[in-house]
């Protein structure tokens, strides 16, 4: 441990961590009750839910509501005994994957959650990859478990063969599929039996003395018990115990199994979080790093959020707090124009609700509605000209060009791309030759996504139609020699919405064939996100 003073107990109740899985692993339904159970919803939506009332509260965008899949990030927090829990429920499909990776540089942990039946999916793994280049802690849920799923020790060696990190159960399921009827706390020396005809209800735990305790015979089935202790017995022999600090360093994963859609093995989580979890971390910048304790607020953005209310025009910049306590009306230094800003009216999360923050303290998410003015990367701070850093932003994979629908709206087309270009939604590349943008995404829902929102959000008709070009890198290297290479290669050239060259290829060929007769600049696919 480093002699660093402790920190101030506001700050150290806080727990700020991502909810990270495959899509259709239970993520949402997860966030959901844990809504429930910090008491900030009284009855939990459904991703599947008939009629508006039961809608899952952290998927805003009508796009969500109708596929029952997550496209954007969404912040939330709440209270769960005497923490604070700030929660960002990320996007699993790994055509927003981008909006993730920006995501887990706003928290200080990840919750992976792991679908019983399918073990580890590909999309886990790449996110997985993300939180291992931050040295992220992470908590694993293994969800499912009422259904049909695979034996415990096979999803326990394929999280530490792919994933190579150590796995050490928190609890232990007791059946499975059908037969599951709950799980012993290992950390707690509990038994917690679920009632499946209560969604909503929390399970009743039983205090137990240690395995050989007579009211386990009472309470579970011969033929399950037996299996379950011999279990157990291999488990501990076989798998390492919890220790917090490799918790920590993010070298192990406790974890912890049940079944979300009925409240099963979440208030274990929770307190695993509450319990286990980091406090808010340092925070990586230039010319020095940010520590919780400084006075001095001091913040970053993450995430642009344009829209979020159809009715006004509103842009809601996703700030993570660094440092110091927040209070409403505080001037902060917007320290990339290097102007004031006084910050008048942020706003605390619940999803889709918010309410003015009055104060806020480092490791709290608020946003800051503001007409344009802030970026993702930008940092605000009390003064001092810091730069947060590690804010990535990637090559698109998918170009394509668009056009209005209405030639005469064409203005209006460029200000809607600029601001999802702004957002983070999209890249938009402005071609030297010729009119028109190309644009270009991660994933293909993405075009999608992006039609749905300029029509629904602009009145927009718009076409996407096929580019010549398959991919855009970005051009490095001293001015001079950056604008002789786009003077020699103008049918390939554009700039970026923040005025950056960008190379844009059809083959593999043109960026060999740059490399080999420009050896004075470079094309590199990702960008940090400051100016």
């Amino acid at each position: 441990m480093t002699n660093r003073p402790a920190l101030p107990a506001e700050i150290a109740r806080r727990r700020t961590f991502a909810i990270i899985s495959h899509p259709d692993a239970g993520k949402t339904t997860l966030t959901e009750k844990f809504l429930l159970y910090g008491g900030a919803i009284q009855m939990a939506g459904q991703v599947r839910a008939k009629g508006e009332a039961r809608r899952t509260r952290s998927d805003f965008m009508q796009m969500e509501k109708d596929r029952g899949i997550s496209v954007s990030a969404s912040a939330m927090s709440f209270d769960f005994k005497t923490f604070r829990f700030n929660l960002v429920d990320t996007p699993g499909h790994s055509d927003f994957s981008e909006d993730t990776y920006r995501t887990l540089t706003a928290v200080d942990a990840a919750v992976m959650v792991i679908d019983g039946a399918k073990g580890v999916e590909s999309q886990t793994q790449k996110l997985f990859e993300v939180c291992r280049l931050r040295d992220l802690p992470i908590l694993t849920f293994c969800n499912k478990m009422d259904r049909e799923s695979r034996d415990t020790f096979d999803i326990i060696d394929e999280i530490q063969e792919n994933l190579a990190i150590d796995v050490t159960p928190a609890s232990w399921p007791i059946g499975v599929g059908r037969e599951f009827i709950g799980c012993y706390d290992i950390l707690q020396d509990k038994l917690h039996l679920m009632d499946r005809a209560d969604r909503n209800k929390v399970a009743e735990s039983v205090e137990i003395n240690g395995l050989d305790d007579p009211k386990l015979a009472e309470l579970v089935p011969a033929h399950l018990l037996e299996k379950f202790l011999e279990e157990i017995e291999m488990a501990r022999e076989l798998l390492p115990a919890l220790d917090p600090a490799a918790l920590l360093n993010g070298s192990m994963t406790p974890i912890w199994f049940g079944s979300a859609m009925n409240s099963f093995g979440v208030q274990e989580l929770m307190d695993g979080i509450a319990t286990y979890g980091p406090e808010p971390q340092p925070q990586r910048a230039t010319p020095r790093e940010i520590l919780p304790e400084e006075t001095k607020v001091s913040g970053f953005v993450f995430k642009v959020q344009a829209n979020m209310d159809p009715k006004h025009r509103d842009r809601v910049a996703f700030v993570r707090l660094a440092s110091g306590h927040f209070l409403r009306g505080m001037k902060l230094t917007h320290v990339r124009s290097k102007k004031q800003m006084a910050i008048s009216n942020p706003v605390l999360f619940l999803a889709s609700d918010r309410e003015l923050a009055e104060e806020a303290w480092a490791g709290d998410i608020i946003g800051i509605p503001n007409h344009g003015q802030l970026r993702i990367g930008d940092t605000l701070t009390e003064g001092e000209a810091l730069r947060v850093t590690g804010i990535p932003s990637f090559a698109p994979e998918l170009l394509q060009g668009v056009r209005a629908g209405d030639p005469m709206k064409a203005k209006h087309l460029e200000k809607a791309l600029m601001q999802f270009a702004e957002e983070g939604a999209a890249k938009v590349f402005k071609p030297t030759f010729g009119s028109g943008f190309i644009v270009g995404v991660v994933g293909a829902l993405q075009f999608e996504v992006l039609a749905s929102r300029i029509e629904l959000e602009y009145g927009l008709p718009v076409r996407f139609d096929q580019s010549q070009f398959t991919s855009a890198r970005w051009v490095q290297g001293n001015k001079a020699d950056v604008d002789k290479f786009a003077a020699a290669n103008k049918q390939h050239i554009a700039t970026d919405n923040d005025g950056d060259v960008v190379y844009l290829t059809r083959l593999q060929w043109d960026i060999d064939r740059v490399a080999r007769d420009y050896p004075d600049v470079s094309l590199t696919a990702t960008k940090e996100m400051m100016v």
